[in-house]
């Protein structure tokens, strides 16, 4: 049978006893700089070696999230942090920057790397690709339905690990910049302001970008089928009650006993709980926002929660051999089931008045293994000479012992080889100076006659109107979806051969989850925003994975576009409607679905904002920016080239804003300039 893990969020001291007393296979907590959850509380550096040691002894496995993007200006800093991360023995981390696994394979080989949901790797060439980096296990997003996440973890080798309760964001993780682009406070850099959970309106419904927290506690036996490995908890700005309540709930539903979940929809909820993504119902009841009567519902359970964490579970067999003789001080010898051993000394045994000394005399002692995560499983007692001791005598001599398997528990080596001495050094490299234009356009109806570079259309545009071919012939380039889910894949794969029979050379991908299935079609490969590119290393590192060039991600400002130390030719989106969120589950569905949607509308914010939104052949839509960046008229240092990124224009405007690009113009509209000259927080 596939033992499934139970994996919990912590943060600090009380959440992190709450999970482990709860019976928690493993946490996860992160790097107070460089974690997906900066906002919330994190452990300082010594209560960090200290929640180590405290799990390990407890036989409790421990993830570090460094799971944010990172700027080279922040490498230094990642260095130091990797060290000391490695040094106390972690024993996994959790990353979303290519960069941040390079420099953690250079400092710790043996470190084990998990892939971060934040990477939204969401299919099975997705996957893949994780393999042949070396990561041993993938996070996969929270959108798959039960199908895909079979599929993917059947025609895998890494292990699975997905989300079984928990918030959900309404965007796919890894693709939402609606926190950064409305406060300069990145998601992808752990301070995500939640501007989702306020009240957006979309076709009349209130707090549309809100989804119900998940809970599949219920559907735990199809996941323990479909291959799952780990059983990932959100929740690390969450309390106490909560992880405990959370992690008991989901350990007796994996133990086939009875389980209460109601109990832990009172905890914390949003109108109740949804599975609809695993199910596959992607519709008008997974949204929900939080209520009055949630909060009652919650101080009214709090405090009956304490039990379940209140004591030591007890939970490590422990077998121990009592040894008596005459003139000599008794011994204890303890073995864990993880062949740790200890040997303590005692007093010196008596010569027994009465009766001496049996099994059931020092098992009585010996099994109070009180406030520590052992119990006594199999005892043998060695008293060939008769002798007696005090029950005082014992339990100090088990005192001793156990006290000294938890030191060796704690402090156990799991890697051999880490390069304390690492320094990066940053390649000195030229700066880049180019000024070419790209244009991507959402429809054929926006274009117009131009010089540019590459002229980019998705996919299905291409299809539609083959005489794009014959207009732009080398320079056409196919911009692929940023999603592709497994039930999708086929169909796609389709698409591709399509295309690469027509004679397009040249794609676009912003997802590393499609990277090896446009090589598997021999085209060649461009990096789009979407790959969330911040550093050099990053940008070296798609480049070795096969891509002849990269935009960079728009959250980088200027100052540190201007850092970038590398030989591939990047560049800026420098106009366009930004995309905010990507969903699979789209806000303006009603009751009826789709019904009376024309795949381009809005939703609305508090302040009477419209963000227009674009529907991808009902696979998944796109929120976009109120407002179009525009920075056509700005000198940016160091890169190669700029793209015009053409949504809901008319084919006037576009042809004006490329005009006015051309000259380094500003277009005469409302706009924005983006995060390019604020310092990204």
């Amino acid at each position: 049978m596939n033992n499934l893990e139970i994996l919990a969020p912590v943060g600090v001291e009380d959440r992190l006893i709450a999970a482990v007393r709860a019976g928690a296979d493993a946490v996860y907590f992160g790097a107070a700089n460089f974690n997906a959850r900066r906002n919330a509380q994190n452990f300082s550096r010594t209560e960090f070696s200290d929640a180590i040691k405290y799990c390990h002894s407890h036989g409790v496995k421990v993830y570090i999230t460094l799971n944010t993007l990172i700027c080279d200006d922040e490498i230094p800093s990642l260095v130091d942090e990797l060290k000391f991360i490695a040094k106390l023995n972690a024993d996994a981390l959790i990353v979303q920057d290519l960069a941040v696994a390079k420099l953690a394979k250079e400092i710790s080989p043996e470190l084990p790397l998990h892939a971060s949901t934040q990477m939204t790797v969401h299919n099975i060439s997705g996957v893949k690709t994780l393999e042949d980096m070396g990561f041993s296990r993938v996070v996969l997003p929270r959108e798959l339905n039960l199908s895909e996440i079979e599929n993917i973890a059947k025609n895998t080798k890494i292990e699975i690990e997905t989300f079984i309760h928990g918030a959900m964001c309404m965007s796919v993780s890894g693709m939402c910049y609606i926190s950064s682009m409305l406060g300069g406070r990145s998601g992808n850099r752990g301070l995500c302001a939640q501007s989702c959970r306020l009240d957006f309106n979309a076709r009349g419904r209130e707090y549309a970008l809100s989804l119900k927290d998940m809970s599949y506690v219920n559907h735990i036996e199809k996941l323990r089928d479909a291959g799952v490995k780990s059983l990932k908890i959100e929740g690390r700005m969450k309390r106490a009650e909560y992880v405990a309540c959370a992690v008991d709930t989901i350990k007796k539903a994996v133990s086939g006993e009875e389980y209460d979940l109601n109990r832990l929809s009172d905890v914390f909820s949003r109108q109740g709980f949804s599975d609809g993504y695993l199910l596959d119902k992607r519709d008008i009841n997974m949204f929900g926002y939080r209520t009055k009567d949630d909060v009652i519902a919650s101080n009214a359970v709090l405090k009956s929660i304490h039990e379940i964490y209140r004591k030591e579970r007890g939970n490590i067999a422990v077998n121990m051999q009592l040894t008596l003789k005459n003139n000599a001080p008794m011994t204890l010898s303890c073995v864990d089931v993880d062949n740790n051993e200890v040997f303590v000394e005692g007093d010196i045994p008596n010569e027994a008045k009465d009766k001496p000394l049996d099994e059931n005399f020092a098992r009585k002692s010996l099994q109070k293994c009180g406030d520590t995560p052992f119990y006594l499983d199999n005892l043998t007692v060695e008293n060939k000479d008769n002798l007696m001791c005090s029950a005082a005598s014992l339990n100090s001599l088990r005192r001793n012992a156990l006290e000294k398997l938890i030191e060796i528990r704690a402090e156990k080596r799991l890697y051999d080889k880490i390069n304390t001495d690492y320094e990066y050094i940053p390649k000195m490299q030229e700066k880049h100076s180019g000024n070419e234009l790209r244009i991507r356009f959402e429809k054929y109806e926006q274009v117009f006659e131009n010089d540019a570079e590459f002229v980019i259309f998705p996919i299905d545009e291409i299809l539609n109107h083959p005489e794009l071919l014959v207009d732009f012939n080398d320079r056409l380039v196919c911009e692929l979806p940023s999603l592709v889910f497994e039930e999708d894949e086929k169909a796609f794969r389709l698409k591709l051969e399509k295309i690469k029979e027509a004679g397009v050379k040249t794609v676009s991908v912003d997802n590393i989850s499609e990277l090896k299935i446009a090589q598997d079609y021999g085209f060649s490969v461009l990096g789009g925003y979407g790959l969330n590119i911040l550093n050099s290393i990053s940008l070296d590192g798609y480049s070795k994975l096969g891509v002849k060039d990269c935009v960079l991600s728009f959250e980088m400002s200027a100052k540190r576009i201007n850092n970038i130390q590398s030989s591939v030719k990047r560049g800026i989106l420098a106009y366009g409607y930004l995309p905010l969120m990507k969903f699979r589950n789209c806000p303006n569905k009603t009751k009826k679905g789709c019904d009376g949607c024309t795949g381009t509308t809005e939703i609305t914010d508090r302040m009477g904002i419209n963000f227009p939104l674009i529907c991808r052949n009902k696979k998944y839509s796109i929120l976009l920016n109120s407002l179009p960046l525009d920075v056509t008229d700005r000198d940016i240092q160091n890169i190669d080239f700029r793209v015009l990124y053409f949504t809901i224009e008319s084919k006037s405007e576009c042809r004006n804003i490329y005009l006015n690009a051309k000259n380094c113009v500003k277009n005469d509209i409302k706009s924005t300039n983006g995060l390019l000259f604020r310092e990204l927080l």
